[in-house]
C-alpha cells in the first residue's frame, strides 16, 4: 500500500487526516490555530477566511470530535454548511457530547479554521 506524504505544517498548525469524495477527490485535513469566541455564523465564516481557511464540514468536524477534541472547549462550533432545507440555517458540532444539529445563523457559536490541501 502506499504511504501518504505529509505536508508540511506552520507554527500551530495540526495535521488532521486525509479525506475522499465518491469521485476520489482527495485532500489533507489541517487544523488552524485560534478558536474564535462566539460569533454568528457568516461572522465565523469571514474569520476563517481572513486567517486563510475555511470551517470544517460535518465530516471533518466528526473527525476533529473523534480525535482531536482536547483541542476544543467543551461549547458549540460552527460547520461551513448551510442546513439543505432552511439557508437561514447552518450546521454546527458541540464539543461537550459529540452531538451534531443544526440552527439560526445569527446564534452565536465559537468557531475553529481548517485549510485543505489537495493530495
Amino acid at each position: 500500500m502506499q504511504q501518504l506524504s505529509l505536508p508540511p505544517l506552520a507554527e500551530g498548525e495540526i495535521y488532521i487526516g486525509a479525506i475522499g469524495n465518491a469521485n476520489c477527490d482527495f485532500h489533507h485535513i489541517i487544523l488552524l490555530p485560534g478558536d474564535n469566541v462566539d460569533g454568528e455564523w457568516k461572522a465565523q465564516m469571514e474569520w476563517a477566511k481572513s486567517i486563510g481557511g475555511d470551517l470544517p464540514n460535518r465530516i471533518e468536524q466528526a473527525m476533529l470530535w473523534n480525535n482531536f477534541r482536547d483541542q476544543f472547549n467543551e461549547d458549540f462550533y460552527w460547520s461551513n454548511e448551510i442546513h439543505h432545507r432552511n439557508s437561514g440555517w447552518a450546521w454546527y458540532q458541540g464539543f461537550k457530547g459529540g452531538y451534531q444539529g443544526y440552527g439560526d445563523q445569527d446564534n452565536e457559536f465559537r468557531a475553529r479554521a481548517v485549510r485543505r490541501l489537495p493530495i
